[in-house]
């Protein structure tokens, strides 16, 4: 289905034909309405090698512009696909054709960069083979794409969300809710809890603001049991990725150990775990060994447990496994949200003016009162550790092992091989990640994208980002054009990541090495946080201060945005 043209065509390796167009998504209860590329959703696996050149052309057949990103792909920045800082986008009707050479590999997606044109089914993955050995080995693959699909039109979904911020909350607590926990806790500690609560108006339910998914993997829903078949004792790679718009995922394999080999498309020193915690966006390989002639389930729950994706792994088709029930939903803590009753383990003197009641009218998002005025001295690190050990995560709220089981947390992520060119950085930028929920927008330093100047970076330098969440909501935060190495601790093998997870009320770090001129996007990607305003344009200029013309100046692209089909 997907037009790799150069088997019969004689044309050259790495060419795609992609068109875009409105068709349907099939799921075991019937057809929806979706947008697809070459007539399916998920889009064709795109395959190439490293050192290729890539030549992808897309013609929407859209009535609206359409545009396709290729997720963590180093490219210049007019092939990054973004409309207003990459290109214009493509106009209905019309043909773009990406070109960009490839000085990388690992496993990558694809989607679309306009509108909610994602959320409706333009995501696919990209796959890119490495020139040389790796230093992992393995009998067959697959790619497992893990998803998000909503009944609901996007645009209805964030209406909904700006007009009552706990629309999709089903999991609000209960009046019997209240008299169980006044029989655990007493009344005073109830009543106190549930005035903390009331204060941050948010509920110890909001781990997720949209609900409502049907969760898929490589598009088919949990009754059409996507199956990857294996011979036991074989090594089975399993490419992951999170294409969702909205849900992250604890995705396990009962019964199976899963050896990490890569995160985010680079080689990670190999880290066995029973349980991966997925960021939106995010992508991991694991290596599992089934050596048992039985089927194994493929488990990736959402972090709010309201519902899971599954697929089998299976010596044959037609097999299925027993599928562990859905766990309880997790409620939040004042220990999840970076405080606790008794503020146990914190500095009293660093919190002064910190008391319950000096966190009246603090809102779900803002924070209000946990400014730095009213946190003199406060070490945003020390936020993390209130009575939470888990924090060091990275993963907000932890999810719960399962029989003593073995988690991932960032801190386990270490480069295979030292980064070039490692140093201190040159200088710190910190971004607060901001929002309201109540009237549902999300902002960088309380300022929303409309209204937010671009951040500007000069080429050769290395810049610290350092993330301050003062929000109760995990963000995952993606930057188009450059590696973002996160910085736990390991020094020359922090991991280059393409997103970074900042969980609630933590800080965390990442230095970007600045090597790639020209104007890049850099958000939250949580769909609906990025359309409400958690976006902002970085300016990569030449160290004397110039920068490169803007696409609409550029003749590749000028050539490109006329081409008809």
């Amino acid at each position: 289905m997907c037009a790799l043209l150069g088997l019969s065509l004689g044309a050259q390796a790495g060419r795609y034909e992609l068109v875009i167009d409105e068709g349907e998504v099939r799921f075991s209860d019937g057809s929806r309405p979706a947008l697809t590329i070459n007539g399916q959703s998920p889009a064709p696996e795109l395959r190439f090698q490293e050192g290729e050149e890539v030549e992808i052309a897309v013609t929407n057949k859209l009535d609206r512009m359409t545009a396709l990103h290729w997720h963590g792909i180093i490219l210049p920045y007019t092939q990054d696909g973004v409309p207003g800082i990459s290109f214009p986008g493509i106009a209905p009707g019309e043909t773009f054709t990406y070109r960009f050479t490839l000085n990388q590999s690992g496993t990558y997606w694809y989607h679309a960069h306009a509108d909610f044109q994602e959320q409706e089914g333009l995501y696919g993955p990209l796959i890119i083979e490495p020139k040389g050995r790796e230093p992992y080995r393995y009998d067959r693959e697959y790619t497992v794409l893990l998803f998000d699909w909503q009944d609901e039109k996007p645009e209805r979904t964030l209406a909904n969300l700006k007009k009552q911020a706990d629309y999709y909350n089903d999991q609000q607590q209960t009046v019997g809710d209240f008299f169980r926990d006044v029989t655990r806790d007493g009344l005073s500690a109830t009543f106190r809890d549930r005035w903390d609560w009331g204060s941050m108006r948010m509920a110890k339910t909001d781990i997720a603001d949209v609900g409502g998914f049907r969760f898929l993997v490589n598009g088919r829903d949990a009754e059409q049991n996507w199956t990857a078949l294996f011979k036991p004792g074989e090594r089975v790679r399993l490419r992951i990725i999170n294409g969702s718009g909205m849900s992250y995922f604890d995705l396990r394999i009962p019964g199976l150990a899963m050896t990490v080999v890569q995160a985010d498309g680079n080689d990670v020193q190999p880290v066995v775990v029973d349980q991966l915690r997925m960021a939106v966006a995010e992508t991991y390989d694991v290596i599992v060994q089934p050596k048992e002639d039985k089927a194994y389930a493929l488990v990736a729950e959402s972090m709010d447990r309201r519902g899971q994706a599954l697929a089998t792994l299976a010596p044959r088709d037609g097999m299925r496994a027993e599928v562990p029930p859905l766990r309880a939903p997790r409620l939040l803590s004042m220990a999840d949200m970076g405080m606790s009753h008794d503020m146990a383990g914190m500095d009293h003197g660093a919190m002064a003016g910190m008391d319950h009641s000096a966190m009246k009218g603090m809102d779900h998002s803002q924070m209000a009162g946990m400014d730095h005025s009213s946190m003199a001295g406060m070490d945003h690190s020390a936020i993390a550790l209130a009575g939470n050990p888990d924090y060091a995560t990275g993963s907000g709220i932890a999810p719960e092992p399962v029989d003593g089981g073995r988690v991932l947390v960032y801190g386990d992520l270490k480069a295979m091989r030292p980064a070039a060119g490692y140093r201190a950085p040159d200088r710190t930028i910190e971004l607060k990640l901001t929002g309201n929920m109540e009237r549902y927008f999300w902002s960088f330093d309380g300022v929303k994208y409309s209204e937010a100047e671009p951040i500007r970076l000069k080429y050769g330098e290395r810049v610290r980002f350092r993330f301050v969440n003062q929000t109760m909501m995990n963000h995952p935060m993606h930057l188009h054009g450059m590696w973002m190495q996160l910085d736990k601790g390991n020094g020359r093998f922090n991991p280059l990541k393409h997103v970074v997870n900042v969980a609630p009320a933590q800080s965390l770090e990442v230095d970007v090495p600045v090597d790639a001129m020209g104007e890049w996007a850099f958000h939250c990607h949580l769909i609906y946080h990025m359309a409400s305003g958690m976006f902002r344009k970085i300016v990569v200029e030449a160290p004397d201060g110039s920068a490169q013309p803007f696409y609409s100046e550029q003749p590749a692209a000028k050539e490109n945005e006329h081409a008809h089909h």
